[in-house]
């Protein structure tokens, strides 16, 4: 069913952006249905007749099995804080799950066509109001409200499937639903359930070096490009095209494409080319700093930048009351990695994915939610985000990939999770990189689904 389109009151006014009408109009492209659907669903959970938020999903499924009883698979994005895919059911991994399943792309809050949280949207909020707001988009609502929506069309139980953060989702979900799930396909993302964020940025600082180290390899000459263009940053005062100060820690941050497959030969070629001589003089060209404001996908997902640190904040000791806030986790690790701090005549080390206090501080879009990212930063009571007793005890088939040279989610702590889950079972591999299910999801999905095959047959 579509949900009709209607005004929002009071509060929810403020909160809700409303979708047109047009978008909830279903379409068919080359044999599949794309049927949109939206819901009001309360923002916090626990005040079931609170604030409003609308959530967005779209439900895909072949023309050919659109009267079928299917199950359901749900896919978690990864992130936080980016839309589901607007995919091609021709290709990849949605390709593969439409064999069989009715598969709903779920907007998470505050991404895509749900609310969405932007600098724009959050506005006219005050910063504790922001602070507020916020701490309700982290796995725990999201899961919530894909719970809130099998509700709504009757469905017993449905199958979930999470890439990266979306993996992380998939446990908070067989840790508090289990009852609802018929298995899990997860890539990419099985966390450590016992160790705090500094913990985990001890070990990916690591392997973000090697990856560096890697790329520094295939490249050598990478390495005295990005000095020049870092040492050009140091002595002049460069603009990005929306205004904003360019510096070598935002250059840095595009080393978050290490961790991805097929990245390093464009990466190599944008570096190449970043240089263009205007009057007998070298400047960094507009192409390059266009691509480089490209490249911060923080100023148009805030919440990546906000709640990313969060996602780790689980409180991992028998003593509930023990605190859990991530104070700036990565920043503060890094101090123990000085060749990060690029000097002038050093060598130079792209960072990964994380979040630093100095992004608020100088990116146009993140500088009005700079209070807000400290507050969220210092929050010292999160609630937990995974059941491990529950988790000891599962029921729900789960069969992942874990790569083995991930630079996002630590392969050891993956491993060392995945020993506490029962009925679960890992394909590690060095093939893929951290998006293999983009890169060659339709093999990665049938080698998971038969995975899960054998697991049913083994709980049976």
């Amino acid at each position: 069913m579509i949900s009709s389109y209607r005004q929002y009151k009071t509060i929810a006014k403020e909160l809700i952006v409303p979708i047109l009408p047009e978008l909830l109009t279903p379409f068919i492209d080359q044999g599949v249905s794309y049927q949109p659907h939206q819901f009001d669903i309360p923002l916090d959970h626990n005040d079931p007749q609170g604030k409003a938020i609308s959530i967005y999903a779209r439900e895909v499924v072949r023309l050919d099995k659109q009267h079928a009883n299917l199950p359901w698979l749900v896919y978690f994005q990864g992130g936080p804080g980016f839309p589901s895919p607007r995919a091609d059911a021709q290709s990849g991994w949605l390709k593969a799950a439409l064999l069989q399943y009715r598969v709903l792309l779920l907007d998470q809050r505050g991404t895509g066509f749900s609310t969405p949280i932007t600098h724009q949207t959050l506005a006219n909020m005050s910063a504790d109001e922001q602070y507020q707001y916020l701490q309700h988009f982290r796995a725990d609502s999201i899961v919530k409200d894909a719970e809130w929506i099998r509700r709504h069309f009757n469905v017993e139980k449905w199958a979930i499937i999470g890439q990266s953060f979306g993996g992380f989702c998939s446990l908070t979900y067989l840790s508090f639903y289990p009852q609802s799930l018929l298995k899990s396909y997860i890539t990419g993302g099985i966390p450590d359930l016992c160790g705090h964020a500094d913990q985990v940025y001890q070990a990916t600082y690591q392997r973000v070096k090697q990856k560096n180290q890697r790329f520094f390899q295939q490249f050598p000459q990478a390495q005295m490009l990005c000095q020049r263009i870092a040492d050009h940053l140091l002595n002049h005062h460069v603009t990005l095209p929306n205004g904003q100060h360019f510096t070598v820690e935002q250059f840095q941050t595009i080393g978050i494409n290490l961790g991805r497959g097929h990245a390093a030969l464009p990466m190599y070629y944008l570096l190449e080319s970043a240089f263009v001589e205007v009057a007998g003089q070298p400047t960094l060209s507009y192409a390059f700093l266009q691509a480089m404001l490209n490249e911060q996908s923080y100023q148009t997902n805030p919440i990546y930048a906000l709640l990313h640190e969060s996602i780790y904040c689980q409180p991992f000791a028998k003593n509930e009351q023990q605190q859990t806030q991530s104070a700036w986790s990565a920043q503060r690790v890094r101090q123990h990695y000085p060749e990060f701090n690029y000097q002038s005549g050093q060598e130079f080390y792209f960072t990964g994915e994380m979040v630093y206090p100095w992004m608020f501080e100088q990116m146009a879009c993140l500088k009005p939610l700079q209070s807000a990212a400290e507050k969220l930063a210092q929050k010292p009571d999160w609630p937990a985000l995974y059941d491990l007793e529950a988790l000891s005890h599962n029921q729900v088939p789960l069969a992942c990939a874990t790569y083995v040279e991930d630079m996002y989610v630590e392969f050891d702590y993956s491993r060392r999770t995945l020993a506490m889950i029962p009925n679960s079972q890992a394909w590690m591999t060095n093939e893929y990189e951290h998006n293999g299910l983009g890169i060659d999801g339709e093999n990665i999905f049938e080698r998971l689904d038969q995975m899960l095959q054998q697991l049913e047959q083994q709980i049976q």
